[in-house]
């Protein structure tokens, strides 16, 4: 029997509902259960492929190939379950579904309204896919009181009237603000935020508010008081210092005892050993090492939220902090390149290069590409930081001193350009530069030769591979000559052998280029092998004094 627990949010956005769905996904894994996760999304955008990174984040991407939302990647990271696109849907997928069939006539002429249309199309998105799961986890994104939101609400109010309290629970996260002139925690905020939840006739079974403070014990009956639940089921969620702690924190103060008691479920408490380790070595390295990430969108860590993670969980294998330094990559196109890169990344240990769209830039990523391959700088380069290095090596000959990208414009010599034909297994691919942005893309996992010999094959212990994609211009194969008499071997392709998927320097003593996204796949109990290496790579170095 498959159990609902639905997560919502109240008072402010961005209290962490993402990291506590993962978190209690993580505690349930520990005692047994089987569970899923998903998120639905108000927002009118189909999926937030098309959206800014420095608005919405990160996009994260599935196997399957869906561009969902970044807490998806908080799901993996702590559970190891990989998502789906029946893991994530939006407002817009939801009309656009809704509208699709309306045009089709499949409501044979009934007027669509809210409800019961576009509530019955999420109850039977929260009901598809599900196969032995114990637990499906449902967040939804926003904060209670939002217009946006309401469907969606409805819809969950609907599903726990149809499957009733012994399979539905709902769990909503609230803020404890801590007013320093007064010296004290208040509870009205969470107050009034469970008044609006009941406004839609939805009654929260557990609170978890986040605070800064501790929460004296009476003031945890005093919110059970005004909303409804018992003491023990108001939560405290106080800050940590590293997401890791979470699942430990959150068992201490109770949230999976309690939630196993609102089902009537008796198990075992959950072995935490794994979490404890994991924390323990983040709170206490050997070392530390500073490594530059060179990007377009460092005004929001959020826009490479996974990459992020994945050299914290390179951290974690090597027993070392890493300190991350995000660069506009704007800096350093300057009058003068190499002393912009020399200012900003002489005292860093390793350089990486993240995915992209667009030119702007470009050109101070490919001179912090130069930089790392002149002063033997670790480095790697990920999707678009693959494509600059590329472009990089190719105008270190002559004869191709101008190469660049069709993606920048017209060019004499298009070492990058936009593939418009690829196989994956037995289906054909095909795309233009016509097509919609959401629909140009080579999104979700694809295969990966490697060469024997190769440094990448040494490092993933196999010749064969499966990541994940998400851009639209490739490495332009016929290039290939050119680029190994500049020193820069394809040392990974696509099954067929037409897209070229990494790249290396054999005269360097650590330089990979991906066309994939293995940041996506990390986890901090399984760290992606490129990041473990680059960060193993980066410390000895050994730059900081």
């Amino acid at each position: 029997m498959t159990r609902f627990i639905f997560i919502t949010g109240g008072v402010v956005s961005s209290l962490g509902k993402g990291l506590a769905s993962a978190a209690l996904g993580s505690l349930l894994q520990l005692r047994g259960y089987k569970v899923r996760l998903r998120k639905l999304d108000p927002y009118l955008n189909v999926d937030p492929g098309t959206m800014s990174p420095t608005q919405h984040g990160e996009v994260f991407v599935t196997d399957d190939g869906a561009e969902t939302d970044l807490d998806l990647g908080h799901y993996e990271r702590f559970t190891g379950v990989h998502a789906r696109k029946s893991d994530n849907v939006t407002t817009g997928r939801i009309y656009s579904d809704v509208l699709a069939k309306e045009r089709r006539g499949d409501y044979l002429g009934a007027t669509i309204q809210v409800i019961p249309h576009v509530t019955d199309a999420i109850k039977d998105f929260i009901m598809s896919d599900i196969d032995d799961e114990d637990f499906i986890l449902c967040e939804i994104g926003g904060t209670v009181g939002d217009i946006e939101s309401l469907p969606f609400l409805e819809a969950i109010r609907q599903v726990g009237n149809d499957l009733g309290r012994e399979r539905t629970c709902f769990m909503h996260v609230t803020l404890l603000p801590f007013i320093a002139a007064a010296g004290e925690l208040k509870t009205k905020p969470t107050q009034h935020s469970v008044k609006e939840l009941q406004s839609v006739g939805i009654q929260p079974n557990i609170l978890l508010c986040r605070t800064e403070q501790f929460l004296p014990d009476e003031q945890r009956a005093k919110i059970g008081l005004f909303c409804n639940v018992s003491a023990a089921d108001v939560i405290l969620a106080q800050d940590v210092d590293n997401i890791y702690k979470v699942p430990a924190a959150y068992h201490e103060q109770g949230l999976d005892t309690q939630i196993c008691k609102h089902f009537g479920l008796e198990t075992s408490p959950p072995d935490l050993g794994m979490w404890e380790q994991i924390a323990e070595r983040v709170s206490r390295p050997e070392s530390e090492v500073n490594v530059a990430i060179v990007g377009k969108y460092t005004s929001l860590q959020d826009s490479y939220k996974s990459l992020g993670e994945a050299l914290d969980h390179g951290g974690i294998s090597n027993r070392v902090k890493v300190n991350i330094t995000w660069l506009d990559s704007e800096l350093l196109e300057t009058d003068d390149p190499e002393e912009a890169c020399r200012q900003h990344l002489s005292q860093m240990d390793a350089i990486l290069v993240p995915g992209g769209f667009g030119q702007r830039g470009s050109e101070g990523k490919i001179s912090a590409i130069t930089y790392a391959r002149t002063q033997k700088v670790p480095y790697l380069g990920i999707c678009f930081g693959m494509q600059m290095a590329v472009l990089e090596a190719a105008r270190t000959i002559e004869q191709t001193a101008t190469a660049s990208s069709t993606e920048f414009g017209e060019t004499d010599h298009p070492v990058v350009g936009l593939m418009t034909e690829w196989v994956s297994g037995n289906k054909t691919s095909k795309r233009s530069a016509e097509d919609d942005l959401g629909g140009t893309m080579r999104l979700g996992a694809y295969p990966c030769v490697m060469a024997e010999d190769s440094r990448a094959a040494a490092l993933y212990g196999t010749t064969q591979i499966e990541e994940r994609h998400r851009h639209r211009y490739e490495v332009n194969i016929g290039y290939r000559d050119t680029l190994e008499a500049a020193g820069l071997r394809i040392s990974g392709l696509s099954p067929d052998g037409e897209l070229p998927e990494i790249v290396e320097r054999e005269d360097h003593p650590w330089f990979i280029g991906v066309q994939f996204h293995p940041e996506l796949k990390s986890k901090p109990f399984d760290a992606h092998p490129l990041f473990v290496s680059f960060v193993e790579a980066a410390k000895k170095q050994n730059r900081i004094v």
